[in-house]
Order: structure tokens, then sequence, then C-alpha cells
């Protein structure tokens, strides 16, 4: 190996493991780094992670060597360079990190070595399957072989791309095989060179292992050291324990006397508490005992009160009772009396029904004249009271100021003297008696008047009197009224009074509209649901009496059923008042009556009247009355013609002929009639004789109002006699004037009626029907009885030819009988021989279809004449007449038969006479007549149409399509023919669907029907087939189709999904499963025969893919993986309904030109009112227009914002248009519904060699998935945070907390309870407030918390339940470990020296490098609210095991005026990003000492802690100080802070001779191998810099130094100066003199004199002494 491979690092890279560096450095390199270097270079940063526990054991042995002393550090530095069994630090160092490397290079050869195995393994495999797929490749050559042979050509088909697809997968395997052959190469050079280089460091990894074994040898050594040395330590404790147990012994003795006292003090309180609390206790029990008394009254008083109150419930029930009952007979009394009424009233002749109202009115007059006195009556007392107290008032006023004088009141103001008598004549009641006899008297006098008023009007005029005169009688004294007042007030309080009466008697009589019988029903729950029914049903329902005779007895038989659920009985109580005189009721009570029992009763009628009733039978049941209804019908007529239009047709001139019209009288009332052909109903006449037209109209109007009058009149009389309230007043005048005018009419009587309208015209009637050919039979007039028909004849002689009409009307003595018009048509004609028919119309006919018609010659003539019917050439292949020759008789017809087969080649044969276009086929026919020389002609029409049913397309492909699939197909069909078809499809497959109707229905001429031809087969295959359509003339229409089935290798669980009604902000999910149907034929042990094994396909994992609509609602996961055969896929279906961007951006930009057009009318507006004038009077009187002064210019900026055109693109979510356009559309939502189809793509056979190449997709193996999603409008929104659901926290620093508001209303129309989700208990997001209901339009805030703990980003879901939606809300927020520095290391920070009650400060920074602002607080120790109090810390301290004299506490010396020693500014704050913090710690001590020390601990506000450094500091009284040496106390003072107002004064001697302070220096020299090393020391004497004037430098010295070399010291500098603010060190050595004797201690005293702004003397004692065991 060359020089150059050592020099350079070795690097090894490894694919599965990744790229590694490993570094190996051997002896050569460190001998090129130069003598001054260590194998290690000295700017490395650190050590790794694994090996820092090396700096704690080198740590570990400094401690051990600076333990001894600082004498014995350089004699055992020089040891150590002595012994060259000593290892360096970083030697060691190296030597691990050579270890590491080491270890990672066997790693990186052990990982080649599996990669080669791994490859060759892999290298067999692929030969494998070469081999396997060449012996199938062999046997599909001799399969395709056998089907050549065979000759199935679709088996060769198939077998050839099967074989196809094998040399492709042979043809990967081998390609994939000369890729592993090729990586294998490469792995196994690769491992070559790994054995090499491992090779190469075989004598590095000598090394290492025998540089390990001596560091375990020298770590064993120190190990024996450090035992030895903890032996020594503890001899040392145990004395020290000894020391402290005596002074425990004594404490404990203090605190066992402390204690009894403490016990017996606590006895005797205890004592006195115990009677206390019997005295307590014995008062409580009285209380309660009291109490319990007091219930015990009080429930004996509710016991009373109870049943006082039972017994006062019964007697007010019994009251009632009694006042129902009277209350019940005083209403059958008061009926009574009004029928008694009513019937005394009929019997003189007086209109009852008018009586009664009037009655009625007066009472409410009455009742009203009572209300308004008692009001009156209130109103006056309360006017008098305030009269008395205003006169109060003014005596009171009077008597303050009687002083003053002060004209009267009556005399300065003397109408309010007389406005107040007016006043008091006005309160005087007026005598009711007085006003009673008035309003009697006006009523008479108005009942009395003319018959035409109407009651109505002549109560309103009573009403209006008596409030005129009882209630403004007074005051038309003192106020002015016109002499006639206006027609306006009348009509306005006639109104109010008219809308007020109508109220009143509403309510009246609604309780008698509601007790009728037939709105009484049971109400009865069944199952939940109310069923409302009669108590009984009657058998008729309604009792008729129909046609009935004035004296005759008619009797029905009535069956009644009990119709309810329980036992009831029936009870008659009457019919109705009207028909009390013609009808009797024979019923028998039947008692109790069970369900569906049913009893008889019987009606006789007997009517009096020829009138028409109408009324019911009242009946009472227990579940409440109820009513039979009751019609009787007087007889009538009901009159009909069998045909109001009669059509003599085409005869010749000079023969009779006659036609019948049928009039027949359905009705029981017999009546005369008349045929009348006066013009006065003809509407050809009516422009010639005018007047004669309106009388008899007038006469006939007359007539039939007055007949409609007498019925109303009659029904009005005979009714219910309960008029509506809001029409009696009208219905009561109308009778009145029907009354009259009946009279006046039946005077004459109907016949004169009659006589008078049919006489009006006689002259006319006679001129029209003489002179025509069609006349009236014998019968004009007559007599019809009831249920009869009479034949009335007409008959048409023609004269001369032409066309005759005639139109005449059958006219009744009834006059509610309308006359009857009837139109009579003729045509004369004057050949001898006719065609009856002359245009002969077959109507639509169809091709190749026969049709026949009969032709009729009719012949006048007196002898028999030949006829010969002629068909033109060209329609002799179509038309035929049979016979073609005939003889027609004198005077008689003939008939021949007319043939149509119209064929196909019409066009073609007949151009002149068809119209192709149209169809239409008009021929022209002849009959020649032997000896006539004009052939009679006629004409036969027809429309020839197709009866073909046309289908768009010939055939059908439905395509491919799997069994799981439905394909639907539209196919229009026309029907060509002018005539409507009925079509269907007969025996379709059963895998094929034909709609609508099943594929039956009917096209109409000329239409198109698009059928929907629907396919779902279960079975892979190709389909062939004909659908057959027949027509209705049995014609077929076949249709071809054709399909290809395929069986996809996957399946949906659903095929359709149908989502409820989701909110929008809401999400429904289901799940429907993916299944892979495929099996692994491979695996089967069983034989296949060929065919089978033709038909199986190799199976192999599936890819599919679904495919959502882009911009739908509509997520789908996993929307795309692999299935193995046998699987089964779960796959979520999520609807989420939302509104699209483009849709909120529409409606922004709505909202913005609705607010534009606004916005312009208001300006429009403005300067409307801007340019009218308002005048204003000036001080002289004249008028001055002022202008109102409104400023265009502040409009200015508003208007070119709203001009300013809106790009839709400007619109940015968040902004306030984007958010008021997306709450416009939640708040305007009402529903959506969508469907979707999704499809599942599925790819082909993915086989191992082809899963590097991109899979192939088959349209056949496609899957659809239909989803229904409706939306409806959210009952929750969510209206801060921009509307949107995800609340975003940002970044957060670790341990602090953010909080943020939501808030959501409800815009449903019905309150929602709200509840959330439970959110993860242990995680960062909480929900601070509980969510509760809230109604319509209301608001709830919810309060999130976000608290991370780590370092990284952290999403949960919160969901807001309610009954109709569920509102999600994303919470997402990151947790970001705050990056704060301390400049200061940490560690110890030394303050030094301090004069007494000066300070000096420190400043450090805090550099904050993270993204977030961080808090942070400053914490020290003698502040902590956890530092034990009152010095407890201190004898912990004391009573520990610390056995260095050195260590401090955390916490040292306090101040004695309770201030802390050391002080921070600022104590607490936030760092903003980037940016950095000072703090100043001030040490201000105020008394003299070394022990001053604290800890600082800066802490974040998540409570990690940044740094933590130890303050120390002394104080001193002196600008000069020593400073070294062994401490002679413990590092704290006493626990008892030191009295000083109680220290007694000094003596002047005293103050002048000051106590030497000591300092005890021992100095230990270390013996090897014989030689001995001298001792060193080190003290130091500074000189602190004061802001006091003093001496700004010192000295000291060192006496008697003679004295000390004598015995080895050495001392240097003996003397010196130090500056204000500097320290000097002095080296004190000790080295044993000549004659010194092993384990002597050497030990002298010495005077350090300091001199500054006071001399202080220190008195330094040596001991030195020889140690093997030093360092």
């Amino acid at each position: 190996m060359d020089v150059g491979d050592r020099e350079r690092p070795f690097d090894v890279a490894s694919d599965s493991c990744g790229q590694l560096g490993v570094h190996l450095s051997t002896d050569e390199d460190c001998e090129g780094d130069g003598p001054g270097q260590e194998t290690f270079n000295d700017d490395e940063p650190a050590l790794p992670p694994d090996l820092a526990w090396l700096e704690d054991l080198y740590g570990e042995d400094d401690d051990d060597g600076d333990g001894n002393g600082d004498g014995d550090g350089d004699q055992n530095a020089s040891v150590v360079a002595d012994n060259g069994e000593k290892r360096s630090y970083a030697a060691t160092a190296r030597m691990f990190k050579l270890r590491r490397n080491l270890d990672q290079l066997d790693c990186f050869h052990r990982q080649k070595e599996h990669d080669v195995l791994k490859a060759r393994e892999e290298l067999n495999l692929c030969r494998q399957n070469i081999d396997g797929l060449v012996k199938q490749r062999e046997d599909l050559e001799n399969e395709i072989k056998q089907q050549k042979a065979a000759e199935n050509s679709v088996a060769v088909f198939r077998l050839r791309s099967q074989h196809k697809h094998l040399c492709q997968r042979l043809q990967s395997e081998e390609e994939l095989e000369g890729h592993i052959n090729t990586d294998l190469k490469q792995q196994e050079v690769e491992l070559s060179e790994m054995a090499v280089e491992l090779g190469r460091f075989s004598s590095l990894r000598q090394e290492v292992q025998e540089e390990e074994r001596v560091f375990r040898v020298l770590k064993a050594q120190k190990a024996a050291t450090r035992i030895q040395q903890e032996r020594k330590a503890g001899q040392n404790m145990q004395l020290k324990m000894l020391r402290l147990r005596d002074k425990q012994a004594a404490m404990l003795m203090k605190e066992v006397n402390d204690r009894q006292k403490n016990i017996e003090a606590g006895q005797a309180s205890r004592k006195m508490a115990a009677k206390h609390l019997k005295e307590t206790i014995k008062r409580m029990h009285q209380q309660e005992a009291e109490k319990e008394q007091q219930n015990r009254e009080l429930l004996e008083k509710r016991i009373q009160a109870v049943k006082s109150l039972k017994s006062n419930i019964a007697a007010t029930q019994e009251s009632l009772r009694i006042q129902q009952r009277k209350a019940k007979a005083n209403a059958q009394k008061k009926e009574q009396q009004q029928r008694q009424l009513r019937e005394s009233l009929q019997a003189q002749g007086i209109n009852s029904i008018k009586h009664m109202y009037q009655q009625k009115q007066l009472e409410e007059i009455k009742r009203k004249q009572e209300e308004f006195a008692e009001r009156q009556k209130s109103k006056r007392v309360e006017i008098a009271a305030k009269i008395l107290e205003e006169e109060q008032l003014v005596n009171r006023r009077k008597r303050r100021q009687a002083v003053l004088p002060k004209p009267s009141t009556t005399d300065s103001f003397p109408s309010l003297g007389r406005a107040r008598e007016k006043l008091l004549h006005y309160l005087d009641p007026s005598p009711p008696s007085a006003t009673k006899e008035k309003a009697t008297i006006q009523l008479r006098e108005v009942s009395e008047s003319s018959s035409s008023s109407s009651a109505s009007s002549d109560a309103e005029d009573l009403e209006e009197t008596m409030y005129q005169e009882g209630g403004h009688q007074s005051l038309t004294e003192s106020l002015a009224e016109p002499e006639f007042s206006g027609l306006w007030d009348q009509n306005s309080k006639k109104l109010q009074d008219e809308k007020a009466m109508s109220v009143q008697t509403e309510v009246k009589h609604e309780q008698p509209a509601i007790s009728s019988g037939k709105l009484n029903m049971i109400v009865k729950k069944v199952h939940g649901k109310e069923l409302r029914r009669l108590p009984f049903l009657s058998k008729p329902e309604i009792i008729i009496f129909k046609d009935f005779e004035v004296g005759k007895m008619y009797k029905k038989k009535i069956v009644l059923t009990n119709n309810s659920y329980v036992t009831n009985h029936c009870k008659l109580l009457g019919v109705s008042t009207h028909l009390k005189d013609f009808i009797s009721i024979n019923f028998e009570p039947p008692g109790s009556l069970s369900a569906g029992m049913s009893c008889e009763m019987q009606a006789v009628f007997q009517p009096m009247i020829n009138e028409d009733l109408e009324g019911e039978v009242q009946f009472a049941s227990a579940m409440g009355p109820f009513s039979v209804p009751v019609r009787c019908t007087i007889k009538k007529c009901d009159l009909e013609v069998d045909s109001q239009f009669i059509d003599f047709g085409l005869h010749v001139v000079g023969q009779t002929i006659s036609r019948t019209v049928t009039l027949t009288n359905k009705g029981a009332l017999a009546t005369l009639f008349s045929l009348d052909t006066a013009a006065c109903l003809s509407p050809e006449s009516s422009h010639v004789q005018v007047p004669t037209q309106i009388s008899a109209n007038t006469c006939q109007e007359i007539s039939s109002e007055n007949t409609t009058s007498e019925n109303q009149g009659s029904s009005a009389s005979i009714g219910t006699g309960e008029l509506q309230p809001q029409q009696e007043s009208q219905e009561l005048s109308e009778v009145l004037q029907q009354e009259q005018s009946v009279s006046e009419a039946s005077a004459t009587g109907p016949e004169a009626v009659l006589d008078s309208c049919v006489s009006t015209n006689v002259d006319a009637r006679m001129d029209h029907s003489e002179g025509g050919d069609i006349s009236l039979g014998n019968v004009r007039e007559g007599h019809i009885g009831p249920f009869e028909s009479i034949k009335l004849e007409v008959v048409f002689t023609p004269t001369i030819p032409g066309e005759a009409e005639l139109d005449f009307h059958i006219k009744f003595s009834d006059i509610s009988s309308k006359p009857i018009p009837i139109q009579v048509r003729a045509v004369a004609v004057s050949i001898p021989v006719w065609v009856v028919q002359p245009s002969i119309d077959l109507k639509i006919c169809m091709f190749d279809h026969l049709y026949q018609d009969s032709i009729m010659v009719q012949s006048r003539a007196k002898t028999a004449l030949k006829l010969t019917f002629d068909v033109c050439r060209e329609m002799r292949k179509h038309m035929e007449i049979l016979p073609k020759t005939g003889f027609i008789q004198a005077q008689s017809s003939f008939n021949a038969q007319l043939k149509f087969l119209p064929r196909c080649s019409l066009s073609k044969d007949a151009k002149k006479f068809f119209d192709s276009d149209t169809g239409v086929l008009e021929v022209p026919m002849t009959v020649q007549v032997a000896g006539q020389a004009k052939p009679v002609h006629f004409t036969v029409q027809a429309v020839v149409t197709s009866s073909d049913l046309q289908f768009d397309r010939t055939e059908v492909d439905f395509g491919c399509c799997s069994i799981y699939q439905t394909v639907i197909s539209s196919v229009r069909i026309t029907n060509l023919s002018l005539l409507p078809q009925d079509f269907g499809f007969l025996r379709p497959p059963e895998f094929i669907e034909v709609q609508p109707n099943d594929g039956f229905g009917t096209l109409l001429p000329q239409e198109t029907l698009e059928i929907d031809l629907i396919f779902c087969a279960r079975k892979a295959k190709e389909y062939s087939f004909q659908l057959s359509c027949k027509s209705g003339i049995n014609r077929d229409f076949h249709l071809s189709c054709q399909a290809v089935v395929v069986s996809p290798p996957l399946e949906l669980s659903h095929s359709l999904v149908q989502f409820g009604a989701t909110a929008v902000g809401d999400h429904s999910t289901t799940i429907i499963s993916l299944i892979n149907r495929e099996t692994n034929h491979n695996q089967s042990k069983q034989p296949i025969d060929p065919q089978t094994k033709d038909a199986m396909t190799l199976v192999a994992p599936r890819l599919f893919s679904f495919l959502p609509p882009k911009d739908s609602d509509i997520s789908i996961a996993p929307s795309a993986g692999t299935l193995l055969p046998g699987e089964r896929c779960l796959v979520q279906v999520t609807f989420r309904p939302r509104l699209l961007d483009q849709e909120i951006k529409e409606e922004a930009l709505r909202l913005f030109h609705r607010a534009k057009l606004l916005r312009e009318k208001e300006l429009e507006r403005n300067t409307h009112t801007e340019k009218e004038e308002v005048p204003v009077e000036t001080s002289k009187g004249k008028k001055v227009s002022v202008v109102p002064n409104n400023s265009k210019e502040s409009d200015g900026p508003k208007t070119e914002q709203l001009t300013e055109p809106l790009n839709p693109a400007d619109i940015q979510p968040g902004s306030v248009q984007y958010k008021d356009a997306r709450a416009s559309l939640l708040y305007s939502f009402t529903q959506r519904y969508r469907e979707y189809t999704v499809p599942c793509f599925v790819s082909d056979r993915i086989l191992p060699e082809d899963r590097q190449e991109q899979p192939s997709w088959s349209p056949f193996n496609t899957l659809d998935l239909q989803l229904q999603c409706p939306a409806v409008q959210p009952a929750l929104v969510v209206i801060s945070n921009n509307g949107l659901n995800t609340i975003d926290f940002h970044q957060v620093a670790v341990g602090e907390k953010v909080i943020k508001r939501l808030t959501v209303q409800n815009i449903s129309k019905e309150s929602l309870d709200l509840r959330s989700s439970v959110l993860d208990v242990r995680g960062v997001f909480s929900l601070l407030n509980a969510l509760r209901c809230i109604r319509p339009g209301d608001k709830h805030t919810l309060v999130l918390a976000f608290s991370p703990c780590l370092e990284e980003k952290y999403c949960e879901t919160l969901e807001v339940r309610s009954q109709k939606m569920t509102l999600r809300m994303t919470l997402r927020g990151a947790g970001v470990v705050p990056a704060v520095t301390c400049s200061h290391p940490g560690g110890v920070l030394d303050f030094g020296y301090v004069l007494e009650k000066e300070s000096i400060t420190q400043v450090f920074k805090l550099q904050n490098s993270s993204a977030v602002a961080v808090g942070f607080r400053v914490q020290l120790a003698s502040l902590s609210p956890t530092r034990p109090q009152g010095g407890a810390d201190r004898v912990a301290f004391l009573l520990g095991s610390n056995t260095d004299s050195r260590v401090q506490p955390t916490v040292g010396t306090q101040n004695y005026s309770g201030l802390s020693v050391f002080s921070v500014v600022p104590v607490e704050g936030s760092i903003a990003p980037e940016q950095s913090q000072d703090i100043t710690v001030i040490f201000q001590p105020d008394h003299p000492s070394v022990n001053y020390s604290d800890r600082l601990t800066i802490e974040l506000s998540n409570k990690s802690k940044v740094c933590m450094m130890d303050l120390k500091g002394a104080a001193s009284s002196h600008n000069m100080y020593l400073y070294g040496g062994d401490l002679l106390t413990v590092p704290v003072e006493s626990l008892l802070p030191p009295q000083i107002a109680s220290q007694p004064q000094l003596a002047e001697s005293e103050v002048t001779e000051r106590p030497t302070i000591p300092v005890l220096v021992t100095l230990r020299a270390k013996c090897n191998a014989g030689s001995i090393t001298p001792a060193v020391r080190e003290l130091q004497v500074g000189c602190i810099r004061s802001t006091q004037p003093s001496k700004k430098s010192g000295e000291f010295f060192w006496d008697n130094v003679a004295s000390l070399q004598q015995q080895g010291f050495s001392v240097e500098p003996g003397k010196g100066t130090v500056e204000a603010g500097h320290k000097r060190t002095i080296t004190v050595k000790w080295t044993p003199y000549s004659g010194y004797k092993p384990y002597d201690v050497v030990q002298t005293c010495v005077p350090v004199t300091l001199k500054g702004d006071e001399t202080n003397v220190y008195r330094v004692t040596l001991i030195a002494l020889v140690s093997t065991t030093a360092d």
C-alpha cells in the first residue's frame, strides 16, 4: 500500500444503508500534523454523543488531581510525563473512534454479502419463471396447431392473443434476468473491494485491540485509587457525624420540653372547647325541635285548607249544575215562547222573521244602551274625582299665596266657569225611562214605515238616534252642529254599525251552527289517529219525498244504526220548525243500543202547500246531537227532444219527405206545448222588427224573474229560520220586493203571460211559415202528460231546386221550462237519375287494404233505365264497381258496391288524381244512363296513407358492457301513417326491457316516440337478437340488436348510492365494497379439460381507479389501489355539498350591481330634492327661496367606488364582497339535487414481469357507480373567520396557550340543541365553553384553545352536532420549540469583591432565533416560593454529607435588611422573533461576607430553562482584602441574624487594637520514587474600586520573611502595591529543608499587613508536610 492511499480517507457507499463516510487515521497521518499537534485536530467541535462519557471520566480524574492542592499539581504533571503508561485524552478518543469506524466497516461488509445472496436468489427465481413461460408457450403453440386442424378460428384467435402476451412476458422476464445479472456482478465487485479494504486495515485493527487492553488496565488502576480516597473521606465523615449527633441530641431535648408544654396547653384548650360545644349542640337541638313543631302545624293547616278546598269545589260543581239546568230550562222556555210567537204571528199573517229580527235588534240596542250608561257612569265618576283633585290643588295654592294679590279665576276667565257648568250638566244622568220610551216609539215608527225599507237600515237609524239623544244630549247645547248632517257621515256610520252588527251576530249564531246535527261527530283516537264519525247512521241518509201532491199522505221507513264504538241511545228532539205542520215522526225510543244495533222510525209527510221543502229531523244521543236531512220536492217538468237539428239531405223537386221529432216529458208535471216559428226567437229577423223583439224578450225576462223570485221567496220563508247575519237586511228587502212582483204576475196567470209573449209577432210568424218548402205537421200544440212522449212531424216538399231551412221553437205553459229551439235544413234537385251521395268520401285509407262503400243511385223517372258505371283507366288496378251494368226501376233506387284496394303503385298509375306529397286521392266517376246524353257525375275521395312504422336506425349496438351494468339505448319510432296505430314489442328476451309502458302504446299520425331499450344481461357472452314490433293491423317490424357482455374482474357491492338530504357544510358518508371475484386457477390441483382451460384467463392482481367528476362534491377514498384475487376493499364515498367559487363570485357581482342601482336611485332622489326651492318668510313678510346646501363633493368618492366595474377575478376569498356573497347564498339556499356517475376503471391483469410498465385499461372492465346527492340549506353557519370552518392557530411556542373564538348562527326556523364531539383528552386542542340550545336567528361563540407540547404540526376535527346537521371544524396549529440562547455560557457568574452597601452590575443577552415571540421569566433561588423558610436549607446543608468545605449551598448569605443581595431587571417579558433582550444582574450587599451566593434561572413560558448560573460575590468593609488558603469556617453564616442593635459600644482602645484575621495555608509536598516535589500555594491580594473618596491603591507586605526561609518557605513577592480594581497573586512555596524528617509537620505563623483606607493585619498560618498520595 503506497503513501498516497494512506493519506486519503476511506469512503464506503452502500445502496441499502445510504451514503456513509468512514475516516480511519493512522500513525503516519498523525506524524504529518507536526510536533505540536495531537492525533485529532484542536478545531474539532466536540465529541459525538456516544463518546461524551469520556469527558466525565477525565473530568473526574482532573477533580481528583485538584483535590490534592495546587502545589501537588506540578508534581503530578511531571510524574505523568515520566510515566510511559499514562495516556492522553485525545489518544483515548482516537481509539474509540477507530473502533466505531471498524465496526461500521464490518457492517458494510456484511450488508454487501447479504445483497449478493439476495441478487442470486432473484436471478434463480427469474430463471425459473422463464422456464415456466417457455413451457407455457410450447403448450400454446401445440394447442394452436390443434385448433387450426379443427378449423376453430375463434379459439385460434384467442390462443394467438395469449401466445402474444406470453411472448411479451417472456421478453420482459429475459430483460429482467439481464438486469439482475448485471446488478449481481456489480455487487460481487463491490464485495471484493470491501474485502480488500478490510485487509488494508488489519494492522490498524490489531493496534486498536492493543490500545483497548492498555485502556482497561489504566481504568482498573484509577478505580483502585478512587476507592482509597473514598475510604479516607468516609473516616472524616464519621467524625463529623459524631459532632452533629451531639448537637442533635441537645436540640431534641429542647424540642421534647417544648412539645410537653404545648400538649398541656392543648389539653386545657380542648376542655374549654368541649364545654362550649355541648352548649352549642343543646341550643341546636332546641331549634330543631321548634322548627319541627312549626312544620307539623303548617302541615295541619295545609290539610285543613285542602279539605275546605274540596268541599268548596263540590259546592261549586253542584251550583254550576243547578245553573246549567236553569239555563237549559230557560233556553227551552225561551225557544218555546219564540215558537209560539212565530206561530201566532204567522197565524195573524205577519212576517215572523222580520218581527223577530226587529225584536233582536231592539234587545241588542237596549243592551248596548245599558253598557253605554255604565261606561258613562264610570267616566263621570273619574271626571268628578279629577275635578275635586284640581279644586283641592287650587285651594292649596291659594293658601300658600294668600299674601299676594291675585285676580279671581272666574273674572279673568269667564268661559272656564261656563265650561265647567256645562260639563257638570253633561255629567248629569238623564232618566233612563224616558230614553227607553223614546226608543220604543221610534222603533214602532220605523216598523210601521214603508215595507220596502230594509230592517237593517231601520235598526241602524234607530241605534244612531239612540246614541245621539241619549249620549250626546248635553253636548248639543255647547257644540255647534250643522242643521243637516252630511251624507258622508251617514255612510260612514252605517258602515261602522254594519261591521259591528255583523261581528256580534256572528258570535251569537256561532253556537247554533256548531250544535247542528251534521257537525256533531264523534272524535275517537285509534292507534294515535283521530277518527270523526256520526253517532248514528240513517238508511236512507236523506228522507226524500219526490213529486208530492198537496193533500196526499206519504210514508217512509228509516233505519237508524249505532255508528259509535260504545253503547248509545237515541232520543227524538223534533223536526225543523217549518216542517212541523207537514211531517210527523213515529218513533219509539229503543233504549240503549250496542255498537252496530239499529232501530226504526216512520216519517209521515202530508203536504199542505205546493212548494219545495227542506229541513231535518233532530235527535239527541249520548255522543251528542245529530240530525237526518229531509227534502220534499213538488212535481216539475223535465222536457227534452231527441234531436234539435233535422237534415233532409238532397231530394228531387216534387217529392215529399217527412221527419219526426220526439218530445219527451221526464217529469211528473203535465204542461201545454206549442210550436212557434216567431222571429223573436230567430236571430235572422232580429234586425227587422226590433220593438217586437225587445217586448218579447222583456216578457220572457219578467216571467223568468217572477219564477225565480217566487222560488227564492218561498225558500226564504220556509227555510231553517236561521239566516246569515250579514245578509239578513238585504234579503228582507229583496223578499218584500219579490213578493210584490210575484203577486202582480200571479194576477194574470201563466197562460196570459205566454199568450202575450206569443202574440207579439203573429204576422211575421205566419209569413215565415207559409212561404217555405218546409212545414210543420198537423200537431202544432197540445198537452203532454207526465212521463209521456209525443212525436212531432216536419214535412219537406221541394218545389224549386235549391236550399231550404226552417227554425222553430217548442214553447210550454210551464214558466220554469225554457223553449227548445229546432233547426231544419234541406236541399232540392231536379235530375231524374242522380247519385244520392255525389261525393263519396272514403276518409283515410291505407295501402294494400280493401275498403268498400255503397253507391246509391236514385231515379224519379217513370220507366226503368240502364246504368253503366265507368271507372277511369288509371284507377282500374285499384278501384272497382260491382256490378258494372244494371237496371234501375222506375222511381226506385239502385245500389252498387265500390271496392277500393290501393296498391303501392298508385302514385305512378294515377299521377293526375293522386298527390303523393299529401296523399289526397280525388277520382271523378261517371254513371252512364241509357237515353240520357248527360251522364251522372260523382266523385270518390280518399286520403291514402302508408301503414309503416319506421325506426330511426335498423340496428342497435349496445356495445360492450359488463354483467353489472345496465345499458340504455334510445330508438325513435315514427308513425308514417295519417291514422293512429297501436304497436307493441312482443315476446322480448328476458335480458332486455322496453319502456315506456313495457313497449306497448299508440302512435298518433306522424308522431315520433322515443323508445328506451334497457339491456341488462347476467351472462358473459355475445348477444345477437331481433326485437319484433307488431302494429295494430298485424304488421311486423324487426329491429336487430347486438351486444357483447363481459364479466369484469371486480364487482361493486352497491352500484347506486342514495345520500340523505345533506346540509351545505356537512357531509354524508357511506361505505361500499369493491370485490375481486377472480380465483387463482393455478392453485387448483384438479385436472382441467382443454375447453375450460381456453375459457380461463390468467388471474393476477388488478388495479382500480375511481374518477369522480371535476369540481364535484364527491370524494372517494381510496380512489385507486390494487386488489388480489378474492380480496375485498372497503371504499368510502363522501358527499360534501359546498358553494363553488364561481357561484359566490356571481352572487357578489349581482349584489354589487344591486347596490349600484340603489345608489343611483338615491342620487337621483337627492338631486331632485336639491332642485326644489324651499320658500322662507323673512321678517318683512317677503318670501325668499332657499336651496338646501347639500354638498355633492362628499358623494363623489362613494359614487366613483360604485361606478367602477367589478371584475370577478378581483374577488378573492376572505374579502368583504366574497363573505357577503357567501352569506347571501347560504341564507337564500333552498335545495339542490344532483346525480353523478363515477366510473371505476379496472386494469387488465398485471403480471409480475409487467409491474414496471404502465398498466393497460380496458373499457370493458369499467364499473359505474351512481350517486344521488340532495343538498339542503344548513341550519348552522359560521359567521366569523370569513365563514371558513378551518381555524388556524399558526405557529405557537411549545407550552404556551392561544385562544381563538368562532361564532355560529342558527339560520333555520327551529331551535337547535348543540352538542360537540369529544376532543382528544391528551391532545393540544380544547373547547373552553359549553354549548347550549340556540333559537332561530341566535348566535353562539365557541372558545377554542391551542397549547402545543411538542414541536410538530397538529390537526384535529371538532364536530358541532345538532338535530339537523353536523358542522365540522378543522383545528390546525404548529408547535414551535422556542430557540432562545443566552450570551453567558452558564456556570458561575462571579462578581468578585465589593464594598459593603455598594453595588455592581453585569449584563448578558437573550437572543430569540425562533419564528414566534417567546415569553421568559427570570427566577432567583432566594426568592423562590418553594425554597424552605427559616433557614431550613442551611440546616440541611450542615447536616448533609458535604465534606468539601469549599462547596457553598445554592443560596448563601443574605442581607440583614431583608432585601435581596442579587436583583434582576427585567424579571419577565417577551422577546420578539429574531430580537434580543438585555438582562441586568445587580449585586448589592449590606455587610461583609465572602459567602454571598444565589442561583439565577431563566425559564421560558413553556417551563423550559434557557440557562442556569450560580451568582457569587463577596463584600468587604475595606478596600484591601486577602483571599485564598483553607476555609476555617462553614460556608454559611449563623441561622440567627446578628443583633446589631444590641451590640455594646466598643471602647476607644478596642477600636485602635483591631483583631488580626487568621488565614490557614496547608502545603503538601509529594514524594515519589525518592524524589520530593515542592508544594506551591497561591494567595490573592486585591484592591476594591470604590465610588467613595479614598486611596486609589493599596500596599501589602509580609513580616518575618527570614524566619520563613529557614523552615523552607519562600514568599514571592514579599511586598508590593495593588491598584484599585486589580489584584495580585502571592506564591507560597515550601521545599523540605535539609534535615527534615519524614512525616513531620512544619508549622509557622506570619503576619501580613494590608494598607488601604484602613490597615488590616492577616495572621497567616503555614503548615507543610510530605505526602506520598498528594497529587
